[in-house]
């Protein structure tokens, strides 16, 4: 049975309104019927109401003067106020104080059964009509498989639209469904990319990846502006985006793009190619200096202005220097940036690194505070659009937004809540990573992972004979078979990356116009 809910209607005349009251009693509303304002600031500190009817004109304490209290004792009440007047600055007023909607007298029960139905039960029937498109769309999805890289880009772009219009949704059933829909999704998505994975490499009908990303973005956009900003934020998921796009659709007109991450999707193979224009085998090739085999991720990322030089002066060699390369990665760097706002204007491109969300993602696997705040995908979005508010990156944002230039903004690869461990089998020299490892002798269950035997069909180093990598799929993560079921605990629901899934691999890339320019 629908839950009845409690309305306070306040009014000098409430005898006179005895006939509305039996009206909306009738359609399961609970009226409590008061005359004054003072009654009605004693019924709100005794009993919660889900919204308050006021009149504007009574004698004593009047409608605008009760409504100050009403908020005080409860703000977050929804308050219709009823008037004789449609007055502009009376209605000023009652808007300043958080007022939800008004109504006139004379009063028509339909009137008010409408503007109660409109607050009231205007979730119950939003969420009755998105779960049916829901279902809907799903079921259409299901009838018309992705065959090729585009359609998966559309597949991803429904799904995570889905995560943000279902943020709200109060019923779980609908929310499991959801997670159903991705995991099944990332299940065809792996062994989709497991058979196309070399042919895209190879030149095959292939999308964008992340080597080409300089080439076929920066560039073409360098032609055509003066001034080309290009921003990677790293490890961004497109809910993440999502999240976010609404602040910057405020300053700037926007096209929005995909493309792919290389594999692995981890910050030294996924970046260091957007920057290099290379794979990981050719960047150890053409520049081992760059590209020493540590464990440690960031210590691969150490030579991305390099790279990028490098990359350009191939792309355009009788150029001069055109580009400014900063990485904000630190405190200290966020200070920079703030005090020299001049520099992202000395050269035709000027590229920003912002590693906050990485970082973020590696914090929460290990701070219980930020497990607490963030503790799914919804409230890690959450954390993503509070951080990027207060950013320094937003800040630059706003103040590109008055300049006459293009901003290209995009991620070198996103990650995944890691639900499901899967064991590894390795010497110690193994890497630690856990979406994807690389070393001697390795084993694991192929169903949960890519096994890349020949490392050089794949493009990535191989210095001896015995090396393999192993890439994890859907939500799995790779743990020992010692202390097993301690590290499964551990790890289970962190933010990763390295691995094979639609959040980790089909990456937005936005071009950003400026609409403040005077």
């Amino acid at each position: 049975m629908k839950e009845q809910r409690e309305i306070l209607w306040v009014d000098d005349e409430i005898e006179l309104l005895r006939s509305h009251i039996i009206f909306l009693e009738q359609r399961q509303y609970r009226v409590t019927p008061v005359s004054n304002g003072d009654d009605a600031v004693s019924m709100l500190k005794e009993h919660n109401f889900d919204l308050v009817l006021l009149d504007q004109m009574m004698p004593g304490r009047d409608g605008l003067s009760t409504l100050v209290e009403i908020k005080e004792i409860d703000p977050n009440v929804p308050v219709v106020m009823v008037t004789k007047s449609e007055a502009e600055e009376l209605m000023d007023h009652a808007i300043v104080r958080q007022v939800d909607d008004y109504l006139v007298k004379p009063l028509n029960p339909h009137q008010i059964i409408s503007v109660c139905k409109r607050i009231l039960d205007a979730q119950d029937i939003q969420e009755k009509q998105l779960g049916e498109v829901y279902v809907a769309e799903m079921n259409r999805l299901k009838r018309s498989p992705a065959v090729d890289w585009r359609g998966w880009v559309e597949i991803h772009q429904k799904l995570s639209d889905w995560d943000i219009r279902l943020e709200r949704f109060r019923d779980m059933g609908i929310q499991s469904l959801q997670e159903e829909a991705r995991q099944e999704a990332n299940a065809s998505f792996g062994r989709f990319v497991t058979d196309r994975y070399r042919d895209w490499i190879e030149g095959g009908d292939a999308p964008l990846l992340s080597v080409q990303l300089i080439r076929d973005r920066i560039l073409p956009e360098l032609e055509r502006s003066e001034q080309v900003i290009f921003v990677v934020l790293d490890c961004m998921r497109l809910d993440q985006w999502l999240a976010i796009e609404p602040l910057i659709r405020d300053y700037y007109d926007l096209t929005k793009g995909f493309y792919y991450s290389i594999l692995p999707t981890a910050t030294p193979y996924a970046r260091n190619g957007i920057f290099s224009g290379l794979f990981p085998s050719e960047i150890a090739r053409a520049f081992p200096q760059y590209w020493i085999e540590q464990h440690e991720e960031g210590s691969k990322n150490r030579f991305e202005n390099e790279l990028l030089e490098a990359h350009l002066a191939r792309l355009r060699p009788r150029s001069s220097q055109i580009h400014r390369y900063i990485k904000i990665l630190s405190a200290d760097d966020v200070q920079a940036m703030r005090k020299r706002m001049d520099v992202l204007f000395s050269q035709p491109l000027t590229v920003i690194v912002v590693n906050f969300m990485d970082i973020l993602a590696h914090a929460r696997s290990e701070s219980e505070v930020l497990q607490e705040i963030a503790p799914d995908e919804s409230g890690f979005r959450s954390l993503t659009r509070t951080w990027f508010q207060h950013s320094v990156l937003f800040e630059v944002l706003k103040v590109l937004a008055h300049r006459p230039c293009t901003v290209v903004l995009t991620t070198d690869h996103g990650s995944i809540c890691g639900r499901r461990a899967t064991k590894v089998f390795g010497g110690r020299e193994i890497s630690r990573n856990l979406r994807y490892k690389f070393g001697h002798n390795l084993r694991c269950d192929q169903r949960h992972a890519l096994y890349i035997r020949n490392p050089q069909e794949y493009k990535l180093p191989r210095e001896s004979a015995t090396k393999r990598y192993v890439i994890a799929k859907e939500d799995y993560y790779f743990v020992y078979p010692t202390h097993y079921h301690e590290y499964r605990r551990q790890y289970r629901d962190t933010f990763q990356h390295g691995g094979i899934s639609l959040e980790e691999m089909v990456l937005p890339i936005a071009i950003l116009h400026p609409k403040l320019i005077s």
